[in-house]
């Protein structure tokens, strides 16, 4: 068994929740109210943001050019495309870019963002690697089953379609290629991944119950 799928086995209760979640069972048959979307898409458009940056960081850290140019295509990729058709959503629904850039994180966003530019400064490579990979993954196996859960087209297909294109699951499988990579090449380190991988996938489905319920500072 390689070493990604070592992490995921570890995480199976925490990828079927993500599955089960009603964030995603309610957009997958476009049933999600359209304000919880709309959080999502203003949420995750601030994490994005750090998310490239994280790329490049991690990118820099990279000592082969192979991997230096997988993981700065990464951040390219998700600046100029991903970000780009969070931005179309929220036109549809009347967010600007504006409102979109001056979007304060929720107590969630904030916390998620905070460990990965944390783990990205003073982690390892390997364990770098590990926190960013359970977003792509998750996001992958969370498209196919929205997209196995829709009976018809609707006003989520777009984002479904998104996270299922062969773009969005190349990118994923370099990530995976390299999680592989860094758990082979560096087998005394494969706890510290372990642990970063689980607690970003922990905090991936607390970001859907952030989107779920609207989550705001209280004051």
């Amino acid at each position: 068994m390689s070493f990604s799928d070592q992490l995921l086995a570890d995480s199976t209760a925490l990828w079927e929740a993500q599955k089960d979640h009603p964030f995603v069972t309610e957009l997958a048959v476009g049933a999600l109210d359209e304000t919880a979307f709309k959080h999502w898409v203003r949420q995750d458009y601030r994490y994005l943001l750090d998310y490239a940056r994280l790329f490049a960081i991690v990118g820099a850290k990279a000592r082969d050019e192979r991997t230096m140019t997988q993981l700065f295509a990464i951040a390219h990729s998700t600046l100029d495309t991903e970000m780009d058709l969070h931005r179309e959503f929220a036109s549809e629904y009347g967010i600007d870019r504006k409102t979109l850039e001056r979007t304060t994180k929720s107590p969630t966003c904030e916390a998620y963002t905070s460990f990965l530019v944390r783990t990205a400064y003073e982690g390892t490579f390997a364990e770098s690697v590990a926190a960013l990979y359970p977003c792509g993954q998750g996001y992958l196996d969370i498209g196919r089953h929205a997209a196995n859960l829709a009976t018809t087209e609707h006003r989520y297909t777009p984002w479904i379609e998104m996270y299922t294109s062969e773009e969005f699951a190349e990118a994923v499988g370099m990530m995976r290629d390299l999680v592989d990579r860094c758990g082979e090449k560096f087998p005394g380190e494969r706890e510290a991944m372990r642990e970063a991988f689980l607690t970003s996938a922990r905090f991936e489905h607390a970001f859907w119950e952030m989107a779920y319920t609207q989550e705001q500072w209280e004051i």
